[in-house]
């Protein structure tokens, strides 16, 4: 359901790599959400959340430096928009959600809901632009 879809690609395969990993992670949001099962899902959400977080800083962490790579014009507003997205990740208060399955799955909702509106908008609207930029600015051999 949550995947890499053509439109995602930037064309640059490690980035293009840690953008799949993204949707892999919405999904396993998506999976827990919708796992009716699993009676207390504070400690799978609690690994969700961490595992996104450690993984976006990398994947921040390796995008960024592409930028400065490249020599990015618009790096600075590209860089706060990581931050932001980090920030916003440690918002997500799991302490309320523990012992109560609706606000578990309220807090699984809505963290699915930010990261895949983010991820795409994020990707089409954003990361797009240093797609065009680097081809732009790319030197001929």
């Amino acid at each position: 359901m949550y995947e890499m879809k053509p439109d995602y690609f930037t064309g640059i395969e490690a980035i293009d790599q840690e953008h799949t990993r993204l949707f892999e992670l919405a999904q396993d949001t998506h999976d827990l959400l919708n796992d009716d099962l699993l009676q207390d899902k504070t400690e799978q959400l609690t690994c969700l959340i961490s595992e996104l977080i450690d993984y976006t800083k990398s994947h921040f962490s390796h995008e960024e430096a592409f930028l400065e790579n490249i020599r990015y014009d618009q790096i600075q507003q590209h860089k706060q928009q990581h931050r932001d997205f980090e920030s916003k990740l440690m918002e997500f208060d799991l302490d309320a959600a523990e012992d109560d399955y609706e606000a578990q799955n309220e807090t699984a909702a809505n963290l699915l809901s930010f990261l895949v509106s983010w991820l795409i908008n994020h990707i089409l609207k954003v990361d797009m632009l240093y797609v065009g930029y680097a081809s732009s600015s790319a030197s001929p051999a």
